[in-house]
């Protein structure tokens, strides 16, 4: 049915960003090492606070979508990291790949016919695959920009 994958392609295009949102990959791109762990004054949250939190949150979501044995993480502690800074040198760059990695399968998710956008999932409570990814992306450009913010405060943003 035409209706059925012209929403399914909106919903991936919603995922994926451009248009009125941001693109992942162009706010996390070119952010010097020495400012991941940098809270700029007026700010909350590090840039690696908001990239591990996007990637945890998407990453829940995402399980919760397709694995009735998964369990979220404890709010709030279970989806912002403690610290500030990176726990290793590569860390930005795992969370970037894991983001991706994510995104790449709740846009499967979607695109896949097999998937009944509008059915509910048997082990929620109410939820359904369609909810699933427009929270999705709802909860990912919320955060994309304030990363965005953050990297002006932190004099690295374009």
């Amino acid at each position: 049915m035409q209706a059925d994958k012209s929403l399914r392609e909106h919903l991936v295009k919603l995922l994926t960003g451009g248009e009125a949102h941001v693109v992942f990959d162009d706010v996390v791109k070119d952010l010097p090492a020495e400012m991941h762990g940098k809270v700029p004054q007026g700010a909350e949250h590090s840039p690696w606070q908001l990239l591990e939190h996007l990637r945890i949150a998407q990453w829940d979501i995402l399980e919760f979508s397709r694995n009735p044995k998964h369990k979220s993480p404890d709010w709030p502690e279970g989806y912002w990291p403690a610290q500030p800074e990176p726990p290793e040198k590569d860390a930005w760059e795992k969370s970037i790949r894991a983001f991706h990695a994510d995104l790449k399968a709740m846009c499967d998710l979607v695109s896949d016919e097999k998937s009944d956008l509008f059915a509910r999932i048997p082990h929620g409570d109410g939820q359904t695959i369609l909810r699933e990814a427009l929270l999705t992306a709802d909860h990912n450009a919320y955060h994309l920009g304030q990363l965005v913010l953050v990297r002006r405060l932190l004099g690295a943003w374009k």
